[in-house]
């Protein structure tokens, strides 16, 4: 093995409290993970106890927190706890809890630090997942937070925040948080605006939030008692943005530069981050590995290897478009442009592996394509191009799978289409 060991805990241990925002009392208890299994909330108080993953797939909100969610099961502002488990740098762990939200404590991230530390953190068997950048990585989102992620040997973040509130202001700050995390970010607590009360209470957010909890501000400054760092606000939203890339399910080294962060922008950099490492990641099947799967030959091989494979739900693909492509001798000749149907087709059999992979013996199957619907064109596709396929699996019931595909270069959408097909034999 030669990166380092996954690590889970040794022992069980428990927090209780209540949920900032639904004011409802939970307790949280940590038990050891199974290594592969990553982080997973089971919500044990619904019928079933329905587990819900801590990864990105499953965040299905970011207002004023981290929302995960399976189906109709939901865990509410998971962010502390995760930052807390990056920390430690714990891959695998399970985490019960008998309630809708992880509860707030402090409003800090060191009641969940400390809980872990005392669950005694071990290696195991397998080696972590490392997540490394080759090159920047960019992302911002409409509320005004922008981000980049820069190649580093360690996670670094520095961030900037901008509140016309007199006590905050503009902070910045830098922070290494590989052995830091405890002393200079785990104290720092959440912190809200006595004038938005009313407004978030009528939203159904802030309903357990106090003095207790929380840093609170009204037109006079703070509170509270006193902060325990004089940037409290800014060591706080780095302990966010931590916590909220640990939904990558990796240990991220890279040093990210936040300008007002927020947990939707931290979301959006996480899959920006996702999705370079998927494209630019060693290929999980080179051309020999693609032609055992698929019946095609040069000139109608159009899938040169594949980044991403999870079996049964999607597949990355990539096509290096050279000027020695034999339909560019035709096609707008002096004008060069790939043919919007053979996109099409090299989408449909990166989709095609994603099939053959679902069945038994598929040396012996076909994949046939019955429908293609919402195909649309938005860019040309022209010579020294690298064309990514992302496709998914919307449905598979025995041999019938619809899916939906888009085809990108350089981080921008091409075309997209969506598929319907059949696994026949030979």
């Amino acid at each position: 093995m030669s990166g380092p060991a996954q690590r889970s805990i040794s022992s069980e241990a428990t927090l209780d409290g209540f949920g900032v925002h639904s004011g409802e009392s939970a307790r949280v208890t940590f038990r050891p993970g199974k290594p592969g299994s990553g982080v997973v909330f089971i919500r044990t108080d619904l019928d079933g106890a329905p587990s819900v993953p801590a990864d990105l797939e499953h965040v299905v909100d970011t207002d004023h927190g981290i929302t995960i969610g399976e189906g109709d099961t939901r865990v509410l502002t998971v962010e502390h706890l995760m930052a807390a488990v990056a920390a430690h740098r714990i891959d695998n762990l399970i985490v019960e809890l008998d309630g809708p939200e992880v509860p707030i404590r402090d409003g800090s991230f060191l009641d969940y630090f400390e809980a872990l530390s005392g669950a005694g953190p071990i290696d195991q068997d397998g080696e972590a997942t490392v997540l490394t950048l080759n090159s920047p990585v960019q992302a911002e989102c409409g509320n005004g937070s922008s981000y980049v992620a820069t190649p580093n040997s360690r996670l670094r973040v520095s961030a900037t925040i901008d509140f016309e509130h007199p006590t905050i202001g503009r902070r910045y700050g830098s922070y290494e948080l590989d052995g830091s995390f405890k002393a200079e970010i785990a104290p720092a607590r959440t912190f809200g605006f006595k004038a938005e009360v009313d407004q978030l209470h009528a939203r159904g957010l802030a309903l357990g939030a106090s003095l207790e909890n929380a840093v609170v501000l009204d037109d006079d400054g703070v509170m509270n008692e006193g902060l325990r760092f004089d940037d409290e606000f800014l060591r706080h939203k780095v302990g966010d943005v931590m916590g909220d890339l640990a939904l990558l399910g990796g240990r991220l080294q890279a040093h990210v530069v936040a300008d007002r962060p927020s947990h939707e922008g931290n979301v959006a950099l996480a899959r920006a981050i996702q999705t370079h490492i998927r494209r630019n990641g060693p290929p999980v099947a080179d051309t020999a590995r693609i032609m055992e799967f698929l019946p095609h030959r040069f000139p109608m091989l159009l899938v040169d290897r594949v980044l991403d494979f999870e079996s049964g739900k999607s597949v990355v693909g990539v096509k290096n478009v050279t000027i020695n492509e034999p339909f560019f001798q035709g096609h707008f000749p002096g004008h060069p442009i790939m043919p919007g149907v053979l996109i099409i087709e090299a989408m449909a059999q990166c989709g095609g592996l994603l099939l053959m992979d679902h069945v038994e013996n598929p040396e012996d199957k076909v994949v046939y394509f019955m429908t293609m619907d919402n195909v649309k064109f938005r860019k040309p596709v022209t010579p020294g191009d690298t064309l990514v396929f992302e496709l998914d699996v919307i449905s598979i019931k025995r041999r019938m799978c619809k899916l939906s595909g888009r085809g990108l270069v350089n981080g921008e959408v091409v075309a997209e289409a969506e598929f319907m097909a059949r696994i026949m034999d030979r």
